[in-house]
């Protein structure tokens, strides 16, 4: 059952084409982990809050192994790579493994550039007013929403409920939404903060 992929339950959502660094301390994962950079294989990320683990996840390629400690413990970074569905669990071995099904967006589902540009705009707006790192994002990427996503301070159902969705449209619909509700209320802090250094007190 070599064609198993090695699955890895984590608390975070990992999106494709972003990338996260990853300590391996676990012996089961240090054993994983090990065995996909001798096979330049990928194992998969499932989200799991610790009772329960998410049935779609997202492949992560090692792509740099940035330190190995005395007692084999690891620092990788990885980036994602392809969403998939879990089909069977295989506990055979000292990690799980699955049986997967990789999905993609539905056709006809891709955004228009519109779209993609007023989303940009508005992360690019909230960056300001959270003092997010600025990042650079490519218009023409038909997956800006899962790179958008990423940086977002927000919670893991969220960031899962997109990583499930089947439309880039969709994805970013939902976070234009999220903007136009996050950012009137980051103004509104600040605007209140700037008054209170101003003049001590704010109506």
């Amino acid at each position: 059952m070599s064609d198993l992929l090695p699955l890895f339950p984590l608390d975070l959502v990992l999106f494709p084409e972003t990338p996260i660094p990853l300590h391996i301390f676990e012996p089961r994962y240090k054993e994983m982990v090990g065995e996909c950079l001798r096979e330049k294989r990928t194992f998969g990320i499932l989200r799991s809050n610790g009772q329960k683990i998410a049935q779609a996840g997202c492949t992560a390629e090692i792509i740099d192994l940035l330190r190995t400690y005395p007692d084999g413990r690891m620092d990788i970074l990885t980036m994602g790579q392809r969403r998939f569905s879990v089909l069977e669990i295989n506990d055979e071995r000292s990690f799980f493994r699955g049986s997967i099904e990789y999905f993609e967006d539905e056709p006809g589902t891709a955004a228009t550039s519109d779209l993609k540009q007023s989303t940009l705009d508005m992360h690019a707006e909230l960056e300001k007013l959270a003092s997010l790192d600025a990042l650079r994002f490519d218009p023409d990427n038909p997956y800006v929403s899962f790179q958008l996503a990423a940086q977002l301070p927000v919670d893991l159902d969220f960031k899962q409920a997109l990583l499930e969705m089947r439309s880039e449209e969709e994805r970013l619909r939902v976070l234009l939404d999220y903007y136009a509700k996050i950012i009137p209320k980051l103004q509104a802090m600040r605007f209140g903060k700037n008054r209170s250094e101003g003049n001590g007190w704010v109506h």
